[in-house]
């Protein structure tokens, strides 16, 4: 494949991921308005089982199949590639089937696990009908996904990205006119306007089925084309053997696909139960959808920079282990995470100091709201970070020590939940999920150190740096947002709130980036290259602005 064939994919694969990422956050804003927070509770209930049940009926076989084409295609076993596609096709028909079905039927049980049988704001019977009617897209999702893995196998990005766009589109257009038209021209409940938001991830995946559908028809010919022009004698690996390593390269995603997943489904578990325990079940759902569904929302915004960067590191990692390149494997993993923190932790230290704001911008002026924020906010750094460490145990072969990361972690954030809800409500559920991704990263990070020799050192030192510079940040930020706070109130409008926030980030990001270059931290994480190439594209930019002005 040529390069500019390859930075044309990369290019159109970065600007759908984005696209769909930003959709996926800014609708959640006016759904607010229209549901309120204990609606977004009631949406946690439904979607958080669909996602652990997706995740595990997809197996990660998608990503995996598009790494599988693609090294069969490099030998010029286009049969076996083939071959794949059709036997994980199977698969995902007969795991989507199957997972519908058992999450259908289990619904009462997710409910009342949730919920026990009293009826807190959301009832047992509307959250049994809320994941009901989104378990019907796990027919159609995983083998979507799968016909994506095999175009990107084949180095088509196209499909993968249009599919994506118009799913996301139909999506978040069925979500909010339904729920428009339930609530305020059909006065319907706030249950049914859910049923009908959450009932748009089936609807959205069959159109992206269909567009996917259309380009399977289109490029068949093509396909068939080099499936008749091989040379090379199909492999004579057997069925089992195909899977055994369609699976070895799937098991990684699953393990970061299922993360948040399942700390979100302990929390839609526990919450209320520790809450009631407590007496305090008047506030429970309340709390938990703050917890759960808004601010998360708006803490993820950062980590899917993260996430996103840590899904491009396995190729080069795999690529210098696998040739024993220590020293450039040592570089690649340093900078990883030197990267990492220097854009994710002045981004959830920014949200934390502006969380009365931000929550008020976005959805209402809600206290707690606020309060959560600023807790909850710092714990996307660990997010990010076992991330990537997850993806660097996938590069250097150590998948399993990801999942027993993450085991230890799932197991405290259970004990911790127990313990600290009871005594600071939902800053004790932030605290179980801290103190659980806490302790995968340090078992990541041992195994990392362990399996090829690597010393934390220089990304310590780097750490210590960035958090001077991010402190630095914060003072200034602090000093222009209560200064503004003084003459415009964040309560009283939205807008008052907005211009807060902008106002204080512009000259956050202004203090970090300053001080990241004058300091040299900027070009230690980037290489002078790099960071020369981005500031010479900036000043052009400038120029040009200026010119047209």
């Amino acid at each position: 494949m040529s390069d500019s064939k390859f930075v044309r994919g990369t290019l159109i694969v970065t600007f759908g991921t984005f696209f769909v990422k930003f959709l996926g956050m800014i609708y959640v804003f006016p759904f607010h308005q229209l549901v309120g927070t204990n609606g977004g509770t009631l949406y946690t209930y439904g979607y958080v089982p669909y996602q652990i049940f997706l995740s595990i009926a997809t197996a990660g076989v998608p990503l995996a199949v598009s790494k599988f084409v693609s090294k069969y295609n490099a030998l010029g076993d286009y049969e076996t590639s083939r071959r794949m596609f059709r036997s994980g096709m199977k698969l995902m028909i007969f795991m989507g089937m199957l997972s519908f079905i058992v999450l259908y039927m289990s619904a009462p049980l997710f409910a009342k696990a949730m919920l026990g049988d009293k009826t807190l704001v959301n009832s047992p019977q509307d959250v049994t009908m809320i994941i009901r009617l989104v378990s019907f897209a796990l027919l159609v999702v995983p083998a979507a996904s799968l016909i994506r893995g095999f175009f990107q196998g084949h180095q088509s990005m196209g499909p993968t990205t249009v599919s994506q766009i118009i799913e996301q589109i139909i999506r978040i257009a069925i979500l909010l006119i339904g729920s428009y038209i339930v609530i305020r021209v059909l006065k319907g409940s706030v249950a049914t306007a859910v049923g009908v938001s959450t009932f748009a991830a089936f609807v959205s995946a069959v159109g992206a089925l269909i567009v996917l559908l259309w380009y399977w028809v289109k490029r068949k010919r093509n396909l068939d084309e080099l499936l008749a022009s091989q040379t090379v004698k199909p492999s004579v690996v057997s069925t089992p053997q195909l899977y055994k390593e369609l699976f070895a390269y799937a098991l990684p995603y699953v393990v970061v696909g299922l993360t948040i997943p399942l700390y979100q489904q302990i929390d839609t578990l526990t919450f209320n139960k520790v809450m009631e325990a407590a007496g305090k079940a008047d506030i429970a759902e309340h709390a938990l959808g703050i917890f759960t569904m808004w601010t998360h929302k708006l803490i993820m915004i950062p980590v899917s920079l993260a996430t996103a960067f840590s899904l491009t590191l396995v190729p080069a990692i795999t690529k210098s282990f696998t040739e024993n390149k220590i020293k450039t494997l040592h570089h690649q993993i340093q900078q990883t995470f030197q990267v990492n923190i220097f854009l994710t932790l002045p981004a959830v230290v920014g949200i934390s100091v502006l969380a009365y704001p931000l929550y008020r911008a976005f959805y209402e002026a809600d206290p707690l709201g606020g309060q959560i924020l600023m807790w909850y906010a710092p714990v996307a750094l660990l997010f990010a970070l076992f991330s990537v460490t997850a993806a660097i145990l996938q590069g250097i072969n150590q998948q399993k020590h990801a999942i027993i990361g993450l085991v230890i972690g799932i197991i405290l954030k259970i004990i911790c939940n127990i313990v600290l809800i009871r005594y600071f409500d939902a800053i004790g559920g932030v605290l179980g999920t801290g103190i659980g991704f806490a302790a995968s990263i340090l078992y990541t990070n041992k195994q990392i150190r362990k399996h090829v020799n690597f010393s934390f050192v220089r990304v310590y030192k780097r750490t210590f740096q960035i958090s001077v510079i991010t402190f630095l940040m914060t003072v200034s930020a602090k000093v222009v947002y209560s200064g503004l706070s003084t003459i415009i109130p964040y309560t009283a409008s939205r807008l008052d709130a907005f211009l807060i926030v902008i106002i204080t980030g512009i000259v956050g990001v202004a203090v970090y980036v300053f001080l990241a270059i004058r300091t040299g931290v900027a070009s230690r994480v980037f290489g002078e290259e790099l960071l020369h190439k981005l500031i010479n594209r900036f000043r052009r930019t400038i120029k040009l602005t200026n010119k047209q002005a």
